[in-house]
């Protein structure tokens, strides 16, 4: 993969006293299929450095190159319609249908209508909304969090290389944030743009960034993958802002997939009482997984709860809901494993077929990796 976007020694200077430089000689490079987290106190430039990019604020001095383009030989137009954006408030035209709003770029690059209809329908389904469903609706009928949905699907509908984000989750509340920035990531993992991503929030920078780039009064402080910026803070103030529990954070950075054993102790559930009882004295443990003939979790047996009557495992097999999904992050895992008494977590797959399990020492050991 090639460079995508490049600033170099990008500066703003606004006029007034002293001249102050909201940002000065930024540079940074940013590959095809990255998303750079722009992040910093309030009042560092964020949003400026960003808005620089698709000429929404005028560069004082510097370059940015697109794709080996410098923007300041762009036609303004051409060059903003080939950006996606995604701002807080979405900005979605009320008296327009969801499937309208999507088109606006698509019809502005004169697109045939069949074209448009296929990308409608793709991006819908993209950002899991139903396009059935949803296509003909007004932005009014929908949820903030499906509004938000929209907002990205369109900054999508163009093709863009490049897609700017400023703080496009920052109005929605906690629970559907992390949703949707799953989601988002979700959408990512399929489509590979290249992503400038504006916010505020550290824990947002960390978990959605592949490289983060930390401003302070228009300066860059550090530029780097957010492990590097947890385990090597550039100064006082990187280490400042990223917060003092720099080591759980890290915690997001993984998924459970990277720290987990794959011996767990799995029984099926037709199996005798007998079976189950000789695997409790081989491995002295006090919890079997059973799991049915596809290899699905159906719950735990206890060795000190197995019923007098009990002749096969599903006999004393007890509920649970101690699991995780494998792409879950540790800091999910570490959670799920204090919630329950069992010691450790199930790893499942996305049909619930149980692949490994987790312990606290597994995560010790990802942490010391």
């Amino acid at each position: 993969m090639g460079i995508m976007l490049s600033l170099q020694k990008v500066t703003k200077i606004y006029p007034g006293a002293g001249h102050i430089k909201a940002v000065n000689e930024l540079s940074f490079d940013l590959e095809e299929g990255e998303i750079c987290t722009v992040a910093g106190p309030s009042g560092c430039g964020k949003t400026t450095a960003m808005k620089m990019i698709n000429r929404l604020i005028s560069i004082s001095s510097g370059k940015i190159i697109i794709d080996g383009n410098d923007i300041s030989r762009l036609n303004t137009i051409e060059l903003r319609r080939s950006i996606g954006y995604v701002i807080q408030n979405i900005g979605l035209f009320p008296n327009m249908t969801i499937g309208e709003n999507i088109a606006i770029i698509p019809k502005l690059l004169k697109w045939n209508k069949s074209r448009i209809d296929e990308k409608v329908q793709r991006l819908l389904e993209i950002v899991n909304l139903d396009p059935d469903e949803y296509r003909d609706r007004y932005p009014k009928e929908l949820s903030g969090g499906q509004q938000q949905r929209i907002g990205v699907a369109r900054a999508m509908a163009g093709d863009p290389p490049i897609m700017l984000m400023d703080e496009p989750f920052g109005a929605i509340d906690p629970i559907n944030r992390e949703h949707l920035q799953n989601e988002f990531l979700k959408i990512q993992e399929k489509v590979k743009k290249t992503i400038v991503f504006v916010t505020h929030d550290i824990n947002e920078a960390i978990k959605m960034g592949d490289k983060i780039c930390l401003l302070k009064d228009g300066q860059l402080v550090q530029f780097a993958s957010p492990e590097k910026i947890l385990t090597h803070p550039e100064n006082d103030f990187v280490a400042s802002f990223v917060g003092r529990d720099r080591t759980l954070k890290r915690l997001n950075l993984f998924t459970i997939k990277r720290a987990m054993k794959d011996n767990p102790p799995v029984i099926h559930q037709d199996e005798t009482i007998e079976t189950a009882r000789n695997m409790f004295s081989k491995i002295d443990i006090r919890y079997l997984i059973a799991v049915d003939g596809e290899g699905t979790l159906t719950g735990m047996v206890d060795k000190h709860d197995i019923p007098d009557k009990a002749t096969r495992v599903k006999d004393a097999v007890t509920p649970t809901d101690a699991w995780l999904t494998v792409h879950s992050s540790l800091k999910d895992g570490l959670s799920e494993i204090f919630t329950h008494d069992y010691g450790f977590l199930v790893v499942v797959d996305d049909s619930k077929k149980v692949l490994g399990w987790l312990h606290t020492e597994d995560i010790k050991e990802m942490l010391k990796g």
